[in-house]
Parts: structure tokens; sequence; C-alpha cells
């Protein structure tokens, strides 16, 4: 499940925590690094479990309302469409998300206003209600109610956002690239696979844990070679005005082109880019970009840089 693209980010949030901590021990903050891709990984799971439990409410809610003083006919006999929904069933029964919830202890009971709410949004949306009203039922009609509300109702949620901020530091920016995750893997049940469905693994291979050791650790071992590239680079620039987060990112950038040279120099370029826009000055993303591009050019020219 974790991929270059979050791997990248945690580096450059360590690696910039790393020196302003005082850069003092390696080995702790490789720790922290791979413990920070774990709590993404410990989210995953959590946000899968939250379709769980807001089915769970839903079917108390059925339930409660058959034992009001004076129940209608419509709470007596309820539509169960959505609280047997074959694909929350799946899920719900699956042996790795159980594993998940047995060892972390993990579970949404004690966000359950939350829950609630985000229930009763859920059935008063049009998706819901068209699914309840229509007179055919699948197991990819019940699938595609799921993929359409985590859409629509998971994604850009600021109640949601609040909820896991409390719960984790850690998943702060890990949310938008972990939704993508959960929507990949609701596409991906088959009913055949029933409670041994294969959830998405912590990591792809091993290729991308080394990848994530050798970038972290290359980063900082070789930061003099580097920032004296980007000195060579930026003579019109006084780099005590550069922004740390800047150099931390043209660092890392570095450490990818030089260390890796299977992965395009112009994919590496993007993704830091992408990364200053986000986590930098409003002039970063062109800043670095025009940086690490005479860097790469020069580079080229003193047959430093091999590429595949």
């Amino acid at each position: 499940m974790i991929n270059r693209v979050l791997i990248r980010l945690k580096i450059v949030q360590i690696i910039y925590a790393y020196y302003q901590n005082g850069g003092k021990n390696l080995d702790t903050a490789e720790k922290e690094l791979f413990f920070s891709l774990s709590k993404a990984y410990d989210l995953y799971n959590y946000l899968l479990l939250l379709m769980v439990e807001v089915t769970r409410y839903a079917a108390k809610r059925i339930d409660a309302a058959k034992h009001k003083l004076a129940p209608t006919k419509e709470d007596l006999s309820p539509n169960m469409k959505f609280v047997e929904n074959r694909f929350i069933a799946q899920l719900e029964s699956n042996v790795q998300l159980n594993e998940f919830m047995a060892s972390q202890k993990r579970t949404w009971e004690n966000e359950s206003e939350f829950v609630k709410g985000l229930c009763e949004q859920i059935m008063q949306s049009d998706i819901y209600k068209e699914y309840m009203a229509s007179e055919t039922s699948s197991y990819d009609e019940d699938r595609e109610l799921w993929r359409k509300l985590y859409k629509k109702m998971v994604f850009n949620n600021q109640a949601l956002d609040d909820v896991l901020e409390d719960q984790s530091l850690y998943w702060n920016d890990d949310k938008e690239i972990v939704d993508t995750f959960v929507l990949k893997t609701i596409k991906r049940f088959d009913p055949k696979n029933g409670e041994k469905q294969e959830l998405l693994p912590e990591f792809k291979d091993e290729e991308d844990q080394d990848f994530a050791r050798r970038l972290f650790r290359r980063s900082i071992l070789n930061a003099d070679y580097y920032r004296h590239l980007i000195s060579e680079n930026s003579r019109n620039w006084d780099l005590n005005r550069v922004a740390v987060m800047d150099m931390v990112i043209m660092q890392i950038a570095l450490a990818e082109i030089l260390s890796f040279p299977n992965i395009p120099i112009s994919v590496s370029l993007n993704e830091y880019v992408e990364i200053a826009k986000l986590y930098s000055t409003p002039k970063s993303g062109a800043f670095i970009n025009g940086t690490l591009d005479g860097i790469v050019k020069q580079l080229k020219k003193d047959n430093k840089l091999t590429k595949n």
C-alpha cells in the first residue's frame, strides 16, 4: 500500500525534523521514518473499519426504532438493504481487518458522535436514496454504493480530518493518499474470496522498503556534497536566505537522482516540485525546479550522472 509518493513525503518530513532537532541520531530518525509509515498503514485499516462502523450504527438505529413506544409500520418493517450490504458483510468478516482490530485495539466506538453524523449525512444523500429505491440488488451494486459514498462523504471531510488529527499527528498529511488506497481496495473486493479477500500489503515489496531506507540515509550522509552542488548552482542566491525546507527538499531530490538510476530524472524532479508546493513557500516550486535542472545539466556535462 505504501507507495513512493508517500515515502518521499515522509522522508521530507522526518529529515526536516531531524535537522530541527540538531541532527544528532540517524538511527533514531530512521526508526521514526518507518514508524510514521506504519501509522499510514494503520490509517488505511482504520478507514476501512469506518464503513463497517457506519453500517453497524444504521443497524442499531433500525433496532431502536422497532422498540419505540409507538413504532410505525415502517419502523417494524424497515428496508434492510443498506444494513445488509454484501460488500460490508464481507469487509466486516475480513481476516486481515479483524487481525488489525485485535492487534491495535483500535475501533470507532469512542467516536460515536462522528459515526452518527456521517451515517445521517449518508442517509440524506441522493446516492443513498437512489440505492434504497432501486428494485435490483447485487453484490456489484452494494460495492459500488460504498465506492460512491466514500468519494462523496469521506474525501474532503473536515469533521473526519479533525477526528483523525486528534488521534494521531502522523495522519495530518496522510489521508489524501490513503483515501486512494481505500478506493482501490473497494474496487478489488470479490465475493468469491469471502473473508480471505486480501487487503493491500503495507509495502508492495522489499524494493520499496529498500528505497525508503537508502533514500533516507543517502540524503543525510551525503548532505555536504548535495549542498555543495546547490551552492554552485545558486550563485545569485544567499543560501542563508533559502528556506530550510527548500534545502531539505533539494537535498533529498539529489539523493534520489544520483542514487537510483532506474528512476527517470523527470519523475524525481516533478515529485519534489510538487512536495515543495505543499510544504514550502509559493515561489519554492519554481526555484527548486530551476536549481535542480541546472545541477542535472552540469552533472551530465561532467559525466557524473548515469541513468538507464
